[in-house]
């Protein structure tokens, strides 16, 4: 039941049905196939990564080709790919998806055809005497479940009128049409029991077990455990189970901690997600019971439950239609047609089915591709690096260094000069057991295969997810509910939001608050005593039957209950001020054909014939539009006036004024009809409702105020570096005088500059190249319709902004799905308008969609500082090891050491960094744009974590930059500018490295323990190293958490999880040195060297202030020498200048 919408609300006006069965549609995502001939055109001139030579370089995963996707998985080095691509779109499931649809449809028509063959022995059975099978019952309703359910899902007519139609079926349901079920608790229950809910068995999400399982499937791990195996044997067998099992069953112990944490870790992500998605498939509407509308949940809906339908609406469950006009009902997702039909769900074939498709909710970012390329970057060097410390340590020939303070010859272990710390030598040709040489072997085997493991980032794709999980939880309590994962980093990417104006920036409570009827301004609007009865019984019939909202009013209460939109609301509770009596007036004459209201149009009628036999026609829409088509007018007096020239400029100037004061202005208009002209039954549906010689009723001011806080919000966007765009169907000077009130425009005269205010329809009559010139200028859009919004945004695509569009109709759809980023409201929007946005704001609040913003940019910051922490982890590891590797033979950072800090590096450091909150500093920067990072003349980001974070990322397009650039100079500074970019992000590795080399080559010496023996001073030296190595990451946590920020404690003690796991790592590292000695290869420190430990680790602080001291240059380092390079070019091309 997620998405609902394979039977879809085209058209719509008073169209409600009843509830037969509890089946809840399960759908696919309404979506824009590239090869729709209804699907809208994209912006084909915008490169969104699909020409770029690398894998990696997705920029729009929105709309990217299932081949493109495939590439850059095949191009990624992974160690566990179950795990690594859990959250990314499952393409085999996709394929399988696909697959079981065409099926479905298969079906559909078989039960048609099945039907058919049905009636036709009905009518063989009728012919030959022979009875029906009598009709089943269910408990307490005289008609069965199954009988219901076969009407629906055979279009069963023929049993439908055996039992009385639709009055005879809500007979049998104990429902009336008009007031729908009584809806208490006993009546429910009564139903449910009898039918069951409207909902869908599940499949089970995944247990921990399958996570654990997931985690053991990593190559490196697994190679781990066997060499931990094997270790453990030969421990065994030589030292005897007392001593011998320390080696491998160290090893096994920190691979199985490494598995536990990451499946946990991976466990609640999945549960997060879990909740998520059961959020997003809560869909609410409303259902008539005792009277009222009330909204409930579509797993509350009950068989008998009458439900009104609007426009773009998702039909709940199967049902009857009761009454509709201009009726469509998309259902081309389960048939390949569009059929005025029921919907299907679990009683029927497709929702059978559907209960056994296993739902794939991921899909990949972005942020989560090219983050795959920097692990792929990475992991090669550091694979390679691996292979060649396996060969050198175990093949290399008589390689001596003198490096180590006791002058001991380090050789390579099978050349015969490998030496244990004694002196004795550790493999003899010939003499020197199997075991022993196996055992020696596979210590240096789990060594290289553990510097595989910490140098292949395979925690940092996997960082997004965490984070993103994180952002998506958050973003629920700040009233957003994402749909898409990369529309929570897109976000952070925005450079323009396309707002609308009405319930976003405003509170969508509206108010009439000037009235002019029968040419007279009214004060105040309601004030009946100056109408006649003519003009008010016409203005009452004219707004209680043109409209989709309705009025309750509660037995032995005068409080009236209004629903419908907000402008419906409005207009009624002004009429019910009037006198109007909701009931009476929809009595008193009936519906005969409805126009509803139309974006473009502006407008919506409806035909009427009343108790007299007289044809009315009513109009109501934008005031300046019904009032172009009115030729007369009725005054106070009941009568009509032709519409002359001063009188039309009369109004005109009313409307002006009123939308001058930020009122939306809607006319009241009607005609009579010929009763001869209207169009018989058969020809009703396509019957266009005369719009001329209208007589004006009444153009009424509707009040809207803004919402508090906004002006606030919409400066926080331009501090930030986000245009902000009003896009309205209102007047001109009305989204104007909202603009200014907003804060979108500073004054008045800022709207008279040219294109700042624009109408759709002229900005729709312009050419491409016009739309393109002016697009950046533009700053509201009055008048427009639904096109126009997409013409906005594909223009705005194209002049490489980032895009995000709020949108709440049907019709806003094509541009919902065109931008970037699309915003769906989630009270006044309709269901068609949610399922084509990425994120729904909840609540309808601009200021909803600033915090989204911030939460995008959140998103990028904690990836950086993740980045930062892991790859200065990633850089000293991998050149300690080495070093130490090439120089003595022999590695500082055992394997379960080095799992330890790989634990501490992926998991602990992701959950620790990733779950950052947003600060209102990341509001201070310029957005990043489209080509942020991906090309070379993108901007520098100015900071120390940006230069490792884009640096990495511009190695990537080396290749790219040398053979699209001309100029050799060019391609050597930007060479040059990438690699001092790399060294000043590395600031902290670098630091560690030379401290950690140090006491690697002189720690002996450095630390007095030359009178110890070699073999407790060697073990006291490498586990200063290594315990040293760890706190400098615990301090480095923090700079990292602050890379831009000279106060890097800001907001720490508000972070608990952040505390908590920097905590937990200082207490079991304690636990690691002082007690599991055996098991980590290390000795007690005592606290003297527990002091230069974190002496060292603290230094880090404050180098970290010196790294964020260097200044970094905002523009390319080729900008400025270019110019040098240009005028020498000219001087030696025309020697005549000199």
């Amino acid at each position: 039941m997620e998405n609902n919408d394979n039977t879809t609300m085209n058209e719509y006006d008073r169209v409600t049905y009843s509830v037969i069965s509890p089946a809840t549609v399960i759908g696919r995502s309404m979506s824009y196939g590239k090869d729709d001939i209804e699907a809208p055109r994209s912006s084909g001139d915008i490169d969104d990564g699909g020409s770029s030579s690398s894998p990696f370089d997705i920029a729009r995963t929105k709309d990217a080709s299932v081949q493109r996707l495939k590439r850059w998985r095949q191009a990624a080095l992974v160690l566990n790919a179950s795990r690594r691509f859990r959250y990314t779109l499952d393409l085999k499931k996709e394929e399988e998806k696909e697959q079981v649809l065409r099926k479905i449809r298969g079906h559909v028509q078989v039960i048609r055809a099945a039907y058919l063959f049905k009636e036709s022995a009905k009518k063989l059975n009728s012919e030959l005497g022979i009875a029906p099978h009598p009709t089943s019952t269910t408990g307490e309703f005289q008609i069965g479940l199954e009988l219901l359910s076969s009407i629906a899902r055979d279009h069963n007519t023929a049993t439908l009128q055996e039992k009385g139609g639709v009055e005879g079926i809500a007979s049998l349901l104990e429902t009336n049409l008009e007031k729908g079920i009584q809806g208490d608790d006993t009546d429910l229950s009564r139903r449910t029991k009898a039918f069951g809910s409207n909902n869908y068995p599940r499949k089970k999400g995944r247990s921990f077990l399958m996570f654990v399982w997931d985690a053991c499937k990593d190559l490196t791990l697994i190679i781990l455990m066997v060499a931990a195996a094997a270790s453990l044997v030969l421990g065994i067998k030589s030292e005897g189970i007392k001593e011998g099992w320390y080696d491998g069953g160290s090893i096994a112990f920190a691979v199985i901690l490494v598995i536990v944490v990451t499946a946990i870790s991976d466990y609640k992500q999945s549960l997060q997600f879990r909740d998520l998605n059961e959020e997003k498939r809560n869909i609410r509407l409303e259902v008539i019971r005792g009277g009222r509308r009330v909204e409930i949940s579509i797993y509350d809906i009950v068989v008998g439950d009458v439900i009104p339908l609007n426009i773009g609406d998702q039909v709940p469950a199967d049902g009857i239609l009761i009454v509709g006009h201009s009726l469509a009902v998309d259902e081309s997702s389960m048939t390949g047609e569009s059929n005025i039909v029921t919907a299907v769900g679990i009683n029927t074939e497709w929702g059978l089915l559907m209960a056994n498709i296993s739902e794939d909710n991921g899909e990949e970012t972005p942020l989560q591709v090219r983050l795959n390329g920097l692990a792929t970057f990475i992991g090669i060097i550091g694979l390679s690096v691996a292979v060649i410390v396996l060969v050198v340590l175990l093949a290399s020939e008589d390689f001596v260094m003198h490096v180590s303070e006791m002058a001991v010859h380090k050789h390579r272990y099978f050349s015969g000069h490998s030496r244990n710390p004694d002196g004795s030598v550790q493999f003899t040709a010939g003499k020197t057991k199997l075991s022993t040489a196996i055992d020696g072997a596979i210590k240096i085997v789990t060594v290289a295969v553990t510097i595989v493991v910490v140098a292949v980032p395979e925690g940092l794709p996997l960082a997004v997810t965490l984070t993103l999980a994180y952002s998506m939880r958050k973003m629920m309590a700040d009233k957003a509910l994402v749909r898409r994962l990369s529309a929570c980093e897109t976000m952070g990417s925005a450079t323009t939001i396309c707002s609308d104006k009405t319930g976003t920036l405003t509170m969508n409570q509206m108010t009439v608050v000037e009235a002019i009827i029968g040419g007279e301004n009214i004060d105040p609007p309601h004030e009946k005593s100056k109408l006649k009865p003519i003009l008010c019984s016409l203005l009452i019939e004219g707004v209680a039957q043109n409209t989709n909202g309705s009025v309750f009013v509660p037995e032995g209460s005068n409080n009236v209950e209004v629903s419908g939109s907000p402008t419906e609301k409005a207009i009624l509770h002004w009429a019910v001020q009037l006198g109007m009596n909701f009931k009476a007036a929809r009595a008193e004459s009936s519906i005969i054909h409805v126009f509803p209201f139309n974006s473009d149009k502006k407008r919506g009628g409806v035909a009427v014939q009343t108790t007299e036999s007289e044809i009315h026609i009513h109009w109501k829409g934008a005031a300046e539009i019904v009032l172009g088509c009115c030729t007369q007018y009725m005054d106070v007096n009941d009568h009509l006036i032709e519409m002359d020239e001063g009188k039309m400029n009369y109004f005109r100037r009313a409307i002006e004024d009123m939308a001058s004061r930020s009122l939306r202005c809607v006319a009241i208009a009607y005609r009579l009809y010929e009763m001869e002209k209207v169009p018989t039954s058969e020809d009703l549906a396509h019957w266009s409702l005369p719009e001329d010689n209208l007589i004006l009723l009444a153009i009424v001011g509707l009040k809207d105020p803004c919402r508090p806080g906004v002006k606030d919000a919409v400066k926080l966007c331009q501090k930030a570096g986000v245009k902000v765009k009003m896009v309205t169907g209102d007047n001109v000077k009305t989204a104007t005088a909202i603009a200014v009130e907003c804060g979108i425009l500073n004054s008045y005269s800022e709207a008279t500059e040219p294109y700042v205010i624009i109408e759709g329809k002229d900005f729709r009559a312009m050419q491409d190249a016009e739309r393109l010139e002016i697009v950046e200028k533009i700053s509201v859009m009055g008048r427009s319709s639904p096109n126009d919004k997409l013409l906005l945004v594909q223009a705005l695509r194209r002049k490489e902004h980032v895009v995000a569009v709020t949108g709440d109709g049907t019709n806003d759809a094509p541009a919902l799905h065109e931008a970037d980023i699309g915003l769906a409201m989630g009270i006044q929007g309709t269901e068609v308008a949610k399922e084509s946005s990425d994120i729904i704001i909840l609540d309808d609040n601009f200021a909803s969609v600033v915090k989204v913003v911030r939460w995008g940019r959140s998103v990028y910051a904690n990836i950086q500082k993740f980045i930062q922490f892991q790859l200065t982890v990633n850089i000293a590891a991998l050149v300690i090891n080495v070093i130490a590797a090439f120089s003595s033979g022999d590695v500082p950072l055992n394997t379960v050491q080095l799992l330890w800090v790989n634990l501490i590096m992926d998991t602990l450091g992701a959950l620790a960094l990733a779950t950052e909150p947003p600060t209102d500093h990341l509001m201070d920067r310029d957005p990043m744009g489209r080509r942020e990072g991906r090309l070379p003349y993108s901007k520098i980001p100015s900071t120390e974590v940006d230069n490792i974070f884009f640096a990495f990322q511009r190695t990537s397009y080396i290749k790219y930059y040398v053979e699209e650039s001309a100029d050799t100079v060019d391609v050597i500074l930007f060479l040059l500018s990438t690699y001092i970019r790399v060294m000043v992000g590395t600031f902290q590795a670098i630091y560690q490295v030379s401290v950690l080399l140090i006491l690697n080559f002189r720690g002996i010496s450095i630390l007095n323990l030359a009178h110890k023996s070699s073999d407790h001073a060697l073990k006291v030296k490498d586990t200063l190293i290594f315990n040293a190595f760890v706190l400098c990451q615990v301090f480095n946590e923090f700079n990292a958490r602050k890379p831009d920020e000279f106060n890097i404690f800001k907001g720490v003690t508000r972070n608990y999880l952040f505390m908590g796991i920097v905590a937990l790592t200082v207490v079991l590292q304690i636990i690691i040195i002082e007690f599991l000695e055996k098991f980590v290869k290390t000795v007690k420190l005592t606290w003297q060297q527990w002091l230069i430990c974190v002496i060292i680790g603290f230094i880090s602080w404050p180098l970290a202030v010196v790294g964020k001291l260097i200044p970094v240059p905002e523009k390319q380092l080729s900008n400025s020498f270019r110019k040098c390079t240009n005028r020498v070019r000219r001087c030696f091309c025309r020697p005549e200048k000199l």
